[in-house]
Formats: C-alpha cells, sequence, structure tokens
C-alpha cells in the first residue's frame, strides 16, 4: 500500500475512475485539485521534464482539440509558460509518491510503480484521459480539469 498525492480535475470521470482503481487496490490518496493549485515552473517540471513536451498536455482539452494550441509546435519554455497560465492544458493526473512522479494514467505503468491488485486492468486497457471524449466530463476553462 502507497500512500500517492493524486492531483485531478474535480469532477472529472475518467480521473473518479483512476482514484477508484488506486483505492480498491488499498493505496490512500492525498486529492489535489490540480486546477487550483499554486504551482511554480520547477514544481511542475519535476513531473513534466522526463516526458516529451506534447506528452505534457491533456490531448482532451478544448483548445487542444479545436486545434487551437498545437503541443508538437511548442518548445519546452513556451510550453511551460501555458500550462502555468491555463492547468486545464495540463495532462491528468499527476501522482506523487515520495520523490517519484507520474503523469497520467497508464495502467500497466501505475500497476509496474505501485500495484493496483487483482483489479488491474487487462494488458492494453486505458484509463488515460479525461472522460470527455466520451461525453462524461465538463472540460471547460471555467471548470477544472
Amino acid at each position: 500500500m502507497a500512500h500517492i498525492t493524486f492531483y485531478e480535475k474535480p469532477g472529472c470521470g475518467g480521473n473518479a475512475r483512476q482514484k477508484s482503481l488506486l483505492r480498491a487496490a488499498r493505496h490512500t490518496l492525498d486529492v489535489r485539485d490540480l486546477l487550483s493549485w499554486s504551482w511554480t515552473a520547477e514544481a511542475l517540471l519535476a513531473f513534466l521534464a522526463p516526458l516529451p513536451v506534447v506528452q505534457w498536455f491533456n490531448q482532451a482539452a478544448p483548445r487542444i482539440k479545436s486545434g487551437e494550441i498545437n503541443p508538437a509546435a511548442l518548445d519546452a519554455d513556451a510550453a511551460l509558460a501555458l500550462l502555468l497560465a491555463e492547468p486545464l492544458l495540463i495532462r491528468r493526473p499527476l501522482m506523487a509518491l515520495g520523490e517519484a512522479r507520474m503523469v497520467g494514467f497508464d495502467a500497466a505503468k501505475v500497476h509496474a510503480w505501485v500495484g493496483l491488485g487483482s483489479n488491474a486492468p487487462a494488458p492494453g486497457a486505458s484509463l488515460e484521459g479525461c472522460a470527455a471524449a466520451a461525453g462524461h466530463c465538463a472540460a471547460t476553462a471555467s471548470t477544472p480539469f
């Protein structure tokens, strides 16, 4: 069992399923609102720096889905400034366990990291991303991601 800090968009159906899976595996969560958290560049980079810039972004965010923002066209500095200004664009969840960090919810990677017990999804099952793609999560600029 692990105690994981879990940064989410309150009300997001995808994050709710992810939290449920972690809790079913007997992990405890310190759940925080990703959108209202006072992020610094350093704190956010602790999660994002190991990944390519395009993987820093929530692909279900309205401004990305519409093509208004193209993460592939941004360098790290521009991307970080944009994410700090608009946390709705940050890929979620962000999870921390001690000094270890994880971005997104690839079930296989989460299972290897902390274990998901007997409730682990089948290989290839995706719990990544917002349920917005299925119409279950209101992802607007005024509603937390």
